[in-house]
């Protein structure tokens, strides 16, 4: 999130807030979200949200924590993450949760939807402002991940069912495999750089993939979400 220019510049007022919505059984992913974004953003205030009263935690580390679901307590943060949050609900009830969060979103905010394994070795997220879904991004350990398709089962509510023949996140993922196994010659070279090649075969092919800047330590792979949206979504 720190090294997305969207995200940054939403977060570019005088006294940004972001939520951490669904931080679990334990704030780690709060504090650590807050450690991390304030490298980049030092003034950044950021606050935990959970649906649980037992797993409000006293603050700690400069997070604060607060009871609160989509409707994100009445806050106006300029960033929201919730992170495996939808997983837990339906399909047919994506729609109305991003419309919530959407509502309560600061001028110019952003939210970051979206699922992980368990250590974040997979992660797959879709950012969203207050209008509608802009982009979908895969993360991934290259160490642990032999096909882009792997994660698959990672990703966000509103995509892992269309995962099928004939559907956009298919298809990419399918181009993704193929040009990552074309790129096989550049392994000797690491999984990074072989992905880096495997990554502008894409869009060499028409794919509108993003290229991002600087050196990443997973492999990254981001597209617009009109490339992606089931139909209607």
């Amino acid at each position: 999130m720190a090294a997305d220019p969207r995200i940054r510049a939403a977060c570019n007022v005088p006294r940004p807030l972001a939520v951490d919505l669904g931080y679990g059984g334990r704030p780690d992913t709060a504090v650590e979200m807050a450690v991390r974004l304030r490298k980049r953003i030092p003034n950044l205030e950021l606050v935990g949200l959970e649906i649980d009263p037992e797993r409000i935690v006293e603050p700690r580390d400069g997070v604060r924590f607060a009871l609160g679901g989509f409707e994100l307590a009445g806050l106006r943060p300029n960033l929201v993450r919730a992170f495996n949050v939808l997983r837990q609900y339906n399909e047919d009830e994506v729609a109305e949760a991003w419309r919530q969060m959407q509502a309560s979103l600061a001028p110019g905010g952003v939210i970051v939807e979206g699922t992980c394994d368990e250590i974040g070795r997979r992660c797959c997220w879709i950012l969203l402002d207050a209008q509608r879904p802009l982009q979908l991004t895969l993360s991934w350990s290259p160490g642990h991940t032999r096909h882009p398709s792997e994660l698959a089962e990672r990703l966000p509510k509103a995509l892992i069912h269309h995962n099928v023949a004939g559907e956009a996140i298919h298809e990419l993922l399918s181009t993704a495999d193929r040009c990552w196994d074309r790129a096989a010659g550049h392994e000797v070279f690491g999984p990074r750089n072989r992905w880096r090649y495997a990554r502008e075969m894409l869009r060499d092919s028409g794919v509108d993939v993003s290229i991002p800047r600087g050196r990443r330590v997973d492999n990254l792979l981001t597209v617009p979400w009109e490339l992606v949206s089931p139909a209607g979504v």
